[in-house]
């Protein structure tokens, strides 16, 4: 399933320049059942990219060629019919009030809708339930949708109306599209494949990857990294609604299940940014503050190979008592008379100190070593944990920086030990010039 997912991300590449991680996120979002908005104008392949989504997937439980889509463009005079199909005069007839969906919004498993904020508040009403618990009203009875995924767009964000931040609120996804920038994309623009998309991708395995979300398993750790994410967003005055939080694990989950792991990997959250904003100039502060909190939510994931926090503990430890030990050297040394209680004491802790620092600093080092080998093939280990991150290439620099924390802390450990005993540690050699 990864290979055909690739394969269908290459095919979109090839025929929307530019569109890599927007086509990543989609992909999230199709296998999650998240809803996808796209901000930006006229003229940026939204609708295009929206129906060769629904053109890559098969429906095998109907033996259908496709996925049933519905796309529409919403005016302010748009009515429900239009969307959701006419009212049946048979059940009119016999006084039931009940629209005949097939071929409408309720009855397809793809739908686009552009312009969605110029929807009327008779079609919203509708929308609010499709969009979160894919239920439609027809008259007194619930109707299950089977929509899979609902890709918007729009031009601008909602004006300051109830209804329409309720229904801004449902789209977790968010993505600003704009016109090309890359001198390369217009060379290729004038021969963009155009032969009709082959049906590489299944909605079983649709449901599937669903059904695997849900059993997997999201640690403390992480938990306490989407902690910490709100609570710096909300000192900056951003917030979010609990839902958007619940549904931002839900993603963290489906990239999961899509890379066969049954726990969250704090790869899963790369594309988290463009789950955060509600004007796209938000976009990059949130992106820096997500950084930061994702720098110290790998330090923490990544503790069993190179456990920090544990050699900053120690190096801390014995930086406190330095200057109790170094007098105690020092006074040594210019024959000063101490008691025989104060030198057991202190050759004691100073025992203490170089079996632990040797050991510490040994260990460190070794680690280190064992960390610079990984990063010789840090791509090809990113892809093993996310096959849907972008350029793995750039994510190196996080691990990079772990290396040069723990190398500081085996500087430290190396420092206080020549001070304290007046040589080096015994096999710490290590090249920091990598």
């Amino acid at each position: 399933m990864q290979q055909q997912i690739e394969q269908a991300i290459s095919l979109l590449e090839e025929r929307f320049l530019e569109r890599e991680e927007l086509i990543r996120l989609i992909m999230l979002g199709v296998y999650s059942g998240e809803n996808v908005l796209l901000l930006g104008p006229p003229g940026t392949a939204k609708s295009g990219l929206a129906r060769a989504i629904g053109d890559l997937f098969v429906d095998d439980k109907k033996q259908a060629f496709k996925a049933v889509r519905f796309d529409y463009l919403l005016t302010k005079f748009t009515t429900p019919d239009e969307m959701f199909g006419p009212v049946s005069l048979q059940q009119l007839k016999q006084d039931r009030y009940i629209r005949q969906t097939d071929g409408y919004l309720p009855a397809s498993q793809f739908a686009f809708l552009d312009e969605i904020f110029k929807a009327n508040s008779a079609i919203l009403n509708a929308l609010l339930s499709i969009l979160n618990e894919r239920l439609f009203f027809n008259g007194k009875e619930k109707q299950n949708v089977p929509l899979l995924f609902l890709m918007a767009a729009s031009n601008e964000l909602p004006e300051e109306n109830e209804q329409l931040e309720a229904l801004y609120d449902r789209f977790l996804i968010r993505y600003e599209v704009g016109y090309l920038k890359n001198v390369s994309s217009y060379e290729l623009m004038f021969q963009l494949p155009d032969e009709p998309l082959p049906t590489l991708l299944s909605l079983d395995d649709v449901q599937s990857v669903r059904e695997q979300a849900r059993h997997v398993k999201l640690s403390e750790s992480l938990v306490y990294f989407l902690y910490e994410l709100k609570q710096a967003m909300e000192e900056k005055e951003f917030s979010l609604s609990d839902r958007r939080w619940s549904k931002i694990g839900h993603i963290w989950k489906t990239s999961a299940a899509l890379n066969g792991r049954e726990y969250v990997s704090i790869w899963d959250t790369v594309y988290t940014p463009h789950m955060l904003w509600n004007v796209p100039e938000d976009l990059p502060v949130l992106a820096e503050l997500f950084d930061k909190h994702f720098q110290d939510a790998l330090k923490r994931e990544m503790e069993e190979e190179l456990p920090l926090r544990k050699y900053e503990q120690t190096a801390d430890k014995w930086l406190e008592k330095e200057d109790e030990l170094h007098g105690y050297q020092f006074k040594r040394e210019v024959g000063e008379k101490l008691g025989k209680d104060a030198v057991i004491h202190a050759q004691s802790l100073l025992e203490k100190c170089r079996l632990e620092v040797e050991e510490t600093a040994r260990e460190l080092r070794n680690k280190l070593v064992a960390w610079q080998e990984k990063e010789k093939n840090i791509e090809s280990y990113l892809y093993s944990r996310n096959f849907l991150l972008l350029q793995p290439d750039r994510y190196a620099v996080k691990y990079s920086r772990l290396r040069i924390q723990g190398e500081r802390i085996l500087q430290t450990l190396q420092g206080l030990y020549r001070t304290l005993f007046d040589k080096e540690i015994p096999g710490t050699e290590y090249d920091y010039t990598l």
